[in-house]
């Protein structure tokens, strides 16, 4: 007895999809998951704060509220590009803190299902393993997936705590 032919739209409909908010660093495409962004906004004038890591830029008054800033050029020793009109602040959720990542240019938000994720190689254009949630396959180009969690170990969060608790 032959199976029913199943309802490839349904099919479709069911998978898992993840939302990503993508941006550049360089001419390589990164995304973080939508839910862990709580805004996206134009790069401002940065407050440097003296002996943190050069990857820290300092920190800015978001509403009232003193928040880090990671410039992820530098974390990922991508090389210094200067800002531009382009340039953005996404203000993220990383573990229990909110934190300002510095991009390059934010591009776009997309929609990709499990089917279209690899799990990540050892290296992708210089940036450690420990970084990486997966590369998205999406209309011909590669996506690097962000594991927002990791991008600073546990002693460097402890120090932006500590930087914000003395704001």
């Amino acid at each position: 007895m032959a199976e029913p032919l199943k309802n490839t739209k349904r099919q479709a409909e069911e998978r898992p999809v993840r939302q990503l908010v993508t941006f550049a660093l360089g001419r390589e495409e990164y995304g973080v998951d939508i839910m862990r962004v709580q805004e996206i906004i134009r790069f401002q004038n940065v407050t440097r704060v003296p002996q943190m890591p050069a990857f820290i830029e300092g920190v800015i008054n978001l509403r009232g509220t003193v928040i880090p800033v990671i410039d992820l050029r530098k974390r990922f020793e991508l090389g210094s590009a200067g800002n531009t009109a382009q340039t953005r602040i996404v203000v993220v959720n990383v573990g229990s803190r909110t934190t300002g990542i510095v991009v390059d240019a934010v591009s776009e938000v997309l929609r990709l299902s499990d089917d279209q994720i690899e799990p990540p190689p050892p290296a992708v254009s210089g940036i450690g393993h420990e970084y990486l949630q997966g590369v998205g396959k999406v209309q011909g180009r590669l996506l690097i997936l962000l594991d927002i969690d990791k991008i600073l170990t546990v002693n460097e969060q402890g120090a932006l705590v500590e930087l914000q608790a003395g704001q």
